[in-house]
């Protein structure tokens, strides 16, 4: 007794919508060169569909891997929807990782077409000869005589939409055929892939745009600072064509001066990124004199958001950091921090307290904390555990492996320790791999960390475990001073007073030039345990 229509959940319904009712809508994009190109949702669209015919006419079939390697701009949104929109799969690949890798992962995704920013050219022209399935590489721009010369063969995506049908109708299929892939960074092994499915996609646009999620509307003017190449630059793209926003790619300069002079000329009310991309913007408002007076939101994702910023922002420019969660295996959306109405209740203080953890699920998804037993634990809001999630949008196995990734009752382990409470609300204590065990008790990295960040002299900072002889592990904090900064080691150990217990106190403080950072914003810890993690071994317990 079928009662409703039954219309499949794809992405070229995203197109579809945005091409028939917002197709004046702004889209921005910085090129490599740093010019400011205007075009709007209807142009975006048009393209998208000539890109999709002309790679159905080059003989490309459902399921055909197409590889991106570009920064955030018109074209890479436009290769988004063609090629998800044709049945094909868009794979973004991440031009932060080591060569190696980035050769692992196009062979292992066996990628058919690689798509490319003249930025990134020279590496494709090293690493050519070892990409066994590519058979068709497009630089991202018009002609380019002297590119052409470095590849034999190379097509140029200006004229490739050129041989589309600008009539093309996008085909229909069922809506749980994969639409994009997106590997891990890789920090311990290999790259995995994760294959996410138009369904998922769609529903993780619907889920992570409500009020009390990403909340974004038609009258917004959206700047996604976090990367298309990261986990679909959160699914703002898609959310972005859903309602109609203006959008605005940063192209290659994510500096704080550059990202400031940007969001006041373009009006922008919303951007996301990670923590230290929101690092520097505090320093290039400062530079510019920009009062960001447009900026109403940031969402900040990808690291642990320090409280100090959170006031920083609120106090200096009136701009609210909303917390938010994820990974790419949760295509990213986990949570967002948002305040319940009875919170209005509280003092500022309390209420601050809540914004500093990474909020509670939308409807789509579900969070639990279990034991190392994998007993469930409750939601009281102290009790640490190991937090797993399900839901709509979740990883169920990599990309190319036959066994699953969940447990046996079908959840999927985060790699993080965390707190619920009642309502839902996460706290991330740390990474599970990163938490420091001493002497049987747990530190979080993460609240030494922004105990640190807090200090003026200080402009980023990591704790790690280093060995010791006695404890198990002791605390260490690396400290990256900030520019002109003298700080020293008793004057950083001294704010931790009344802030934490005693024995959770660092036991050294290690100053370096600069904090060596992964391929995705995120302080690489494993490097800084490889060097300073005997720093204390042979020192008085």
């Amino acid at each position: 007794m079928n009662s409703m229509m039954h219309m499949p959940l794809l992405i070229s319904a995203l197109a579809t919508h945005a091409e028939r009712y917002h197709a004046d809508a702004e889209v921005i994009s910085v090129d490599i060169a740093g010019e400011i190109r205007r075009s709007n949702w209807g142009t975006v669209m048009g393209h998208a569909r000539q890109l999709a015919s002309a790679l159905e006419r080059r003989g490309l079939t459902l399921g055909d891997r197409c590889a991106t390697l570009a920064w955030n701009n018109r074209r890479h949104l436009e290769i988004y929807f063609g090629v998800s929109g044709a049945g094909l799969v868009c794979h973004t690949l991440n031009p932060r990782l080591s060569p190696q890798q980035m050769t692992y992962i196009i062979n292992d995704a066996k990628d058919r077409v690689l798509f490319v920013d003249r930025t990134f050219l020279p590496l494709v022209v090293a690493l050519r000869d070892q990409l066994t399935s590519l058979k068709s590489i497009v630089l991202m721009g018009p002609h380019d005589a002297e590119a052409a010369s470095q590849i034999e063969g190379l097509l140029f995506y200006d004229d490739l939409i050129a041989e589309g049908d600008t009539n093309y109708i996008w085909p229909e299929f069922d809506e749980t055929t994969p639409s994009s892939l997106c590997y891990t960074s890789g920090t311990t092994g290999n790259p995995k892939g994760v294959l996410y499915t138009h369904r998922s996609t769609v529903l993780h646009s619907l889920g992570g745009n409500q009020p009390d999620t990403l909340g974004i509307s038609a009258s917004d003017t959206v700047m996604p600072v976090v990367p298309m190449f990261h986990v679909n630059a959160w699914g703002v793209p898609y959310v972005a064509a859903m309602t109609g926003c203006k959008l605005v790619l940063p192209g290659p300069k994510l500096d704080g001066e550059s990202l400031a002079r940007l969001i006041d000329a373009e009006e922008v009310s919303l951007a996301l990124g990670v923590p230290t991309i929101w690092m520097g913007l505090l320093t290039g408002l400062e530079a510019t004199g920009s009062k960001a007076e447009s900026l109403k939101r940031t969402v900040v994702g990808g690291a642990a958001l320090p409280p100090s910023m959170i006031s920083a922002f609120r106090d200096l420019y009136g701009v609210e950091l909303i917390h938010a969660w994820g990974m790419t295996e949760t295509s990213p959306l986990g949570s967002v921090n948002q305040l319940l109405r009875k919170h209005s209740q509280l003092d500022e203080h309390a209420r601050e307290e809540i914004r500093f953890g990474q909020g509670r699920p939308p409807f789509g998804v579900e969070l639990r904390l279990v034991d190392e037993q994998g007993h469930v634990l409750p939601n009281d809001g102290k009790t640490q555990g190991e937090l797993q999630i399900r839901g709509h949008w979740i990883v169920e196995q990599y990309f190319g492996q036959d066994e699953s990734a969940l447990t046996v009752d079908g959840w999927f382990d985060t790699g993080d320790i965390a707190t619920l409470d009642p309502n839902g609300y996460v706290g991330i204590r740390d990474r599970s791999k990163d938490i420091i065990k001493s002497g049987g008790e747990w530190i979080s990295t993460v609240e030494l960390e922004n105990i640190a960040i807090a200090h003026p002299g200080v402009a980023n900072a990591a704790a790690i475990a280093a060995r010791h002889e006695k404890w198990t592990e002791r605390p260490v904090l690396i400290v990256q001073r900030a520019i002109r900064s003298q700080v020293t080691e008793a004057e950083i150990l001294a704010i931790y007073a009344g802030k934490i217990p005693n024995w959770q106190v660092p036991d050294k403080v290690i100053f370096i030039e600069t904090l060596p950072l992964g391929s995705t914003g995120k302080v690489l810890k494993t490097k800084l345990r490889e060097e300073f993690g005997d720093v204390l071994m042979g020192q008085p317990s």
